[in-house]
């Protein structure tokens, strides 16, 4: 098991399948977060449910542990890849004429969507799940909102034009690289022959605009006054 952490094909390998993992958390945090636009008392139920629980402990835990290799190997890859192409790297040939934008960006969007994985940590995750693990019931008493009503720091947040306009900066940094990311995960793992691959393509760039504006209408739901 070694070749896959000592050869590239392993580290790609490795890289793809927590991608993909790190895709379907995506689909589903989209999906809960539309569900305040609906109900907000549906939402803090399903934030209740995910809350300090055995089951959301260790689906947090395995979901940090896809994101740091993700990470890790993601900046293994492109420092190699770096090394790799040398000086020739600022030359531009018929062949890098032909590679997305987003292809050529990867660690710059990956850097920009870490940024702000940071910050949301620090706006629901630190006063939500990690309150509740602190302080449990006693939460008012230590001077901490509700932490399974997640709908009101929603709320809280959204409201603010500043912080919504990161949002939605950070969610076109995640468009691009999720219409790279997914389809080249796929390639790594075989589908990339002639019929398959630009079918792919097309499923990367329908995926990647359904997550992002199923989270994009949070922030403009908000910012419209209809949350208020």
């Amino acid at each position: 098991m070694s070749w896959l952490i000592n050869s590239s094909i392993g580290r790609k390998l490795i890289m793809s399948i927590s991608g993909l993992f790190l895709v379907l958390f995506l689909m589903f945090h989209s999906l809960m977060n539309f569900v305040v636009i609906i109900s907000a008392d549906a939402y803090n139920t399903i934030a209740a449910t995910l809350g300090a629980n055995w089951y959301a402990l260790i689906a947090t835990g395995i979901l940090a542990l896809g994101f740091i290799f993700h990470i890790i190997y993601a900046l293994i890859l492109s420092l190699q890849n770096l090394k790799a192409r040398g000086a020739s790297r600022y030359a531009v040939s018929d062949s890098q004429k032909n590679v997305s934008w987003a292809s050529k960006n990867m660690l710059v969007l990956g850097i920009i969507v870490l940024g702000f994985l940071a910050l949301h940590l620090i706006h629901f995750w630190s006063k939500m799940q990690l309150v509740e693990l602190m302080h449990g019931h006693n939460y008012a008493a230590a001077g901490y909102h509700d932490p399974t009503d997640g709908a009101y720091f929603i709320r809280e947040l959204f409201t603010q034009p500043l912080y919504s306009s990161i949002y939605i900066v950070w969610l076109v940094a995640l468009w691009y690289h999720l219409t790279h990311g997914f389809w080249s995960a796929m390639q790594t793992l075989g589908l990339n022959n002639k019929t398959w691959l630009p079918r792919i393509k097309k499923i990367s760039y329908v995926l990647a605009t359904i997550i992002c504006l199923l989270f994009i209408s949070v922030p403009v739901y908000y910012l419209l006054g209809f949350g208020a």
